[in-house]
């Protein structure tokens, strides 16, 4: 029988004990603040690099995982497994997917099948938990493909950061979009479009921005069971919060709280907020 194994890369910030039970293999992006570079995840936990780049110091510089380190850790797998689904970042965030699959055509002797998930953080998990429990079932990586490109149709993912800021020095938002966000004070509601982050509305206060979130979620979850993710920079109080009024009113959701890491924390800034789901 063929063996699929499943990659994905720290931005999903899942668990360990999830990808110890379901066998996934993560390969980490990388930080550097004052000139060192730590593997996030492995090397710097999240509350650790909020406390270090609090304030306006240089913004901290994010780089992709080198192609090396997928080769040799595609290269250990081929022993155990046939397939390989990788599964990563937006590409149009990040060089990731385009390591991966750069690696994936320089290995011999094991069929690698890039994923890119145009999303990123638990949001990018729930694809990796969906693969990782069906290979684990004896699914092909067909199946699994197929499974993961209908879950696109209903997937949804939005940010709200409590400065624009971030985004605009760490090149991931245009300076315009920036400078009316601050001048009117507008917590815009962001999400990813055609895989790279860009505002889905301009609203006045975080209040408004959440509510109009969770009015998009309770209109799917209305239509279909959905599993859903509230994502955090260093707020937990906020999202625990967010959660107890969720599941009040939102019993039919299956919930779990994540963080934003130290790579995506760099470009959102503490206190961002993000809320996203998928058909389960």
């Amino acid at each position: 029988m063929l063996k699929t194994v499943i990659v994905t890369d720290s931005t999903a910030y899942l668990p360990s004990h999830k990808m110890e039970e379901l066998n996934i293999k993560m390969i980490p992006l990388a930080v550097t603040i004052d000139g060192i570079s730590y593997d996030e995840e492995v090397e710097i936990s999240p509350t650790e690099f909020y406390d270090r780049v609090r304030g306006n110091g240089p913004l901290p510089k994010t780089s992709q995982p080198p192609v090396g380190r997928f080769v040799s850790l595609f290269d250990s797998l081929k022993e155990e497994y046939d397939a390989i689904i990788s599964i990563h970042l937006s590409s149009g965030i990040s060089g990731t997917y385009d390591g991966a699959t750069q690696a994936g055509e320089m290995i011999e002797g094991i069929d690698v099948y890039p994923f890119d998930s145009e999303l990123s953080c638990y949001i990018q998990g729930f694809y990796v938990l969906r693969a990782a429990k069906m290979a684990k079932d004896g699914a092909t990586p067909e199946e699994i493909l197929t499974e993961l490109n209908e879950m696109k149709q209903t997937m949804r993912a939005y940010f709200i950061v409590d400065d624009l800021a971030h985004l605009q020095r760490g090149g991931r938002l245009s300076s315009a979009q920036a400078m009316i966000g601050s001048l009117l004070q507008v917590k815009p509601v962001l999400h990813f479009e055609e895989k790279v982050i860009v505002p889905f509305e301009k609203i006045r206060t975080r209040k408004k921005a959440m509510k109009r979130i969770v009015d998009m979620l309770a209109k799917d979850a209305a239509k279909m069971p959905l599993e859903a993710a509230i994502i955090h920079a260093n707020c937990p109080e906020d999202a625990e919060k967010w959660l107890a009024e969720l599941q009040a009113k939102l019993p039919n959701v299956d919930f779990t709280v994540s963080h934003f890491g130290p790579v995506i924390g760099t470009h959102l800034g503490e206190g961002s907020l993000g809320l996203g789901w998928v058909k389960k």
